[in-house]
């Protein structure tokens, strides 16, 4: 019997997954870091705390099991564009800025008149965002110009965990995508990038694939962890791209929507040449031979949580999805925008807010988050139409996350993306496309996709009804119109809030 592990290094908390050659999740640990918010917008954690919960949890899992020499190798998830600065002895000379971190917002605008629009969407594929890794670096450059002189490389986070497990200090192309400082296509750090914002190309570590194998645990590590030496590590991927390879998102036709507190969409690319004008994200896959474009929800099961709370605080989730249900498409000619902190695709708008548009007099509760519900799943969809606008064939969506604890939802999911929708049988996330990684690393498998079709299940079906479909895409058309409707209401309100 063989093992591998998937490590997800999360915002939160690290989950360890120890997972057998048949694909079962055997145990799984996690363990909880602080998080700092010295100042308003500032996101920040320390990577020390990440290593010391890594291996906590890489012993509690060995200690439940018999003979820890039968883990053949471990691979990473992690959360994207978080900043680790190190020094010429590789120690971090500052706390890691996150990707929530917002405090970033001139840099923004900054790598914008450095590289002008056009180019930086043809070489990053990318818009000038808060959370991506470049502002980050230009902001500890203008604020703290004795820290970032004393930079000899930058990581992010799950690279350096892995350093302090491995000792290779490298990246690969799927989180280095979202650094602003990859050629995306071309699978390189650009000069272009670094030279026009003035970022010394040198403080690029390595690139790798994210099954290539970068080193076996250290002898230090081993002794800590209870894991063997001869254990391999393999590069690992960014949160979304193995999330999306613990979903099969692993050829074309195939669409994520994950609807967590935030929610994503992310469809699988053959190549890196399309222009979406920074519409959606646009990065390097697990898939050595891939690429995936990504819309994100800024308030999607955060939104129907919020609304819990403020209007149905003495009932359960399900009641209130059952409320939901005995409303009908279209909540009775009432539409809802997902807006409450702010929209990232397509409108990266941090003033937008929500807007219930339609109440009236006989609307009840069930109809309010009946509204809610269908508001966060068009929202979702503005991703999906971007990619048919592009060519894409969106044929079956993989449904994660609280979206697909409801059969209420996964049907309107159906209805609104007029395309097959699935659940998975054993939702493991990123963790497990991690898992993934190393068993296609240490040989088990020749490709990832050959993998994911022994480890991957899917459990439920749910097809679009016509009759939906139609009336969904007609009250669809009247919600893209809300944003530009509200847009200059809600940036004047700002000021009173």
């Amino acid at each position: 019997m063989g093992y591998v592990i998937g490590v997800d290094l999360g915002t939160s908390a690290v989950k360890v997954l120890l997972v057998s050659k048949q694909g079962e999740v055997v145990d799984s640990i996690s363990k909880s870091y602080p998080l700092y918010h010295d100042q308003p917008g500032h996101s920040e954690q320390d990577p020390e705390d990440w290593v010391i919960a890594t291996k906590e949890a890489l012993k509690d899992l060995t200690d439940h099991l018999a003979d820890p020499e039968q883990i053949e190798g471990l691979s990473f998830s992690g959360q994207m564009h978080g900043l680790v600065l190190l020094d010429k002895d590789n120690q971090p000379l500052r706390r890691a800025i996150l990707w929530n971190d917002t405090r970033t917002t001139a840099e923004c605008r900054e790598i914008e008149r450095n590289v002008g629009l056009e180019q930086l969407h043809a070489l990053a594929k990318n818009p000038a965002l808060e959370g991506f890794t470049l502002p980050k670096l230009l902001w500890v450059k203008k604020n703290e110009p004795e820290i970032f002189a004393k930079a000899e490389l930058f990581l992010l986070p799950k690279d350096y965990v892995r350093y302090r497990l491995a000792g290779d200090l490298s990246m690969d192309y799927s989180d280095a995508a979202g650094t602003l400082l990859l050629d995306v296509a071309g699978k390189a750090w650009s000069k272009e990038l670094c030279e026009k914002n003035n970022i010394p190309l040198s403080l690029c570590p390595t690139l790798v694939g994210s099954y290539q194998q970068t080193g076996t645990i250290q002898l230090e590590v081993a002794e800590e962890t209870g894991l063997s030496t001869t254990c391999k590590v393999f590069a690992g991927g960014a949160d979304n791209a193995c999330g999306a390879i613990g979903a099969g998102i692993l050829e074309d036709g195939l669409t994520l929507s994950s609807t967590g507190t935030s929610g994503v969409v992310l469809s699988y690319e053959e190549t890196g040449d399309k222009d979406f004008q920074g519409q959606v994200h646009y990065f390097n896959h697990g898939d050595p031979n891939a690429y995936y474009t990504m819309g994100v929800t800024l308030s999607a099961g955060y939104s129907l949580s919020w609304f819990k709370d403020v209007f149905a605080k003495d009932i359960s989730f399900d009641e209130l999805v059952r409320e939901a249900g005995e409303s009908k498409v279209g909540a009775k000619g009432m539409l809802f925008t997902p807006y409450i902190v702010g929209e990232r695709t397509p409108h990266p708008d941090s003033a937008i807010r929500a807007s219930f548009v339609g109440a009236h007099a006989s609307h009840d509760r069930g109809d309010f988050a009946r509204a809610v519900i269908e508001g966060i799943t068009f929202s979702l969809n503005e991703s999906v139409e971007i990619f048919r606008n592009k060519g894409k064939t969106i044929a079956k969506v993989v449904a994660s996350g609280g979206g697909a604890k409801s059969d209420l939802w996964l049907q309107i999911q159906a209805d609104v993306f007029n395309a097959e929708v699935v659940t998975l049988a054993n939702e493991q996330g990123p963790g497990m496309g991690a898992a993934i990684l190393a068993a296609v690393g240490s040989g088990w498998y020749p490709t990832l996709k050959d993998c994911a079709q022994d480890f991957v299940h899917y459990q439920k079906t749910y097809q679009p009804i016509s009759e939906n479909v139609s009336r969904y895409q007609a009250l669809f058309k009247l919600y893209q119109q809300v944003y530009h409707a509200t847009k200059k209401i809600n940036h004047d309100l700002a000021e009173f809030r």
